[in-house]
């Protein structure tokens, strides 16, 4: 009965809602650890409230009671219910243990074929999210210019990132022996021929960073965080990084400059004004 009524949340969510699939896959994971607690398919408004303040209780992170929230909400309309869940206020967290060029240079440096050294190179210079390192395909590559095209990204959004020479040199190389169609994607795994996937993407980087010697965890989430900490250090301004990263809103690439102080510091060094 429970696979049922998720199969129904899920088709309800792609059809009448719209949302994309990593959506829907994280709604309906939540949706049911909240029916399985409350052992019932149908829970009333005090039911789910008495759900939010126990996750309260538990210091359960802003994101998870968040998307917990949103999950609930949409379950309850779809069985024509009707729930608000108030938001907590969004902590104004900080980005930290990101990797130095040095250690993006390790990475790289332990990487045993090309395979291996397009995908950690091609992720390190774009810093783009995994699911769309895994969407990308060849057709998305512009080699000659040094950028990529992000389709359907985060939020279903399309945008243009910069990529080094250097980068594009070693796709190139990677190409000539992984030769594909151009509507085809640039990475697949070796023996299915499939899409390659975003468990296997976190694996390969879990993996280089214990052959480097890189003694904390390391995410392909991590590498966008050091890429943006990286160009920030170097002098790049927050438009630049915003651009980058596929950034909606300014307030978003806004967490690196509160995470580096001393890159502020630095500017503010240049441009005070001499009262003394």
């Amino acid at each position: 009965m429970m696979s049922e009524q998720i199969k129904a949340f899920a088709k309800y969510l792609l059809v009448q809602k719209g949302l994309g699939k990593i959506t829907i896959y994280g709604y309906c994971n939540s949706i049911k650890r909240v029916l399985r607690s409350l052992d019932n398919l149908s829970p009333n408004n005090k039911d789910i409230y008495d759900y939010i303040e126990w996750m309260h209780s538990k210091e359960y992170s802003y994101s998870h009671i968040v998307n917990t929230s949103l999950a609930i909400e949409s379950y309850m309309k779809h069985i024509g219910k009707y729930v608000k869940i108030g938001r907590p206020r969004k902590p104004k967290t900080i980005v930290k243990n990101t990797l130095t060029e040095a250690q993006i240079v390790f990475l790289i440096a332990n990487t045993k074929n090309i395979r291996e050294k397009a995908m950690i190179t091609l992720l390190a210079y774009s810093g783009i999210r995994n699911s769309e390192f895994c969407n990308l395909k060849v057709e998305d590559i512009d080699l000659g210019n040094n950028i990529l095209r992000v389709i359907s990204g985060k939020n279903k959004k399309d945008y243009v990132v910069c990529i080094s020479g250097e980068c594009s040199n070693i796709l190139s190389n990677y190409l000539k022996e992984y030769s594909r169609p151009s509507d085809e994607y640039l990475f697949t795994s070796l023996v299915r021929k499939t899409r390659y996937s975003e468990w296997s993407l976190r694996k390969l980087i879990k993996i280089l960073a214990k052959r480097a010697g890189i003694n904390k965890r390391v995410y392909p989430h991590l590498i966008r965080h050091s890429l943006a900490s990286n160009l920030l250090k170097r002098g790049a301004n927050i438009v630049t990084i915003q651009k980058q990263l596929g950034h909606s809103r300014i307030d978003s690439t806004m967490i690196y400059l509160r995470s580096f102080p001393l890159q502020v510091q630095a500017e503010y060094n240049l441009f005070v004004p001499s009262y003394l």
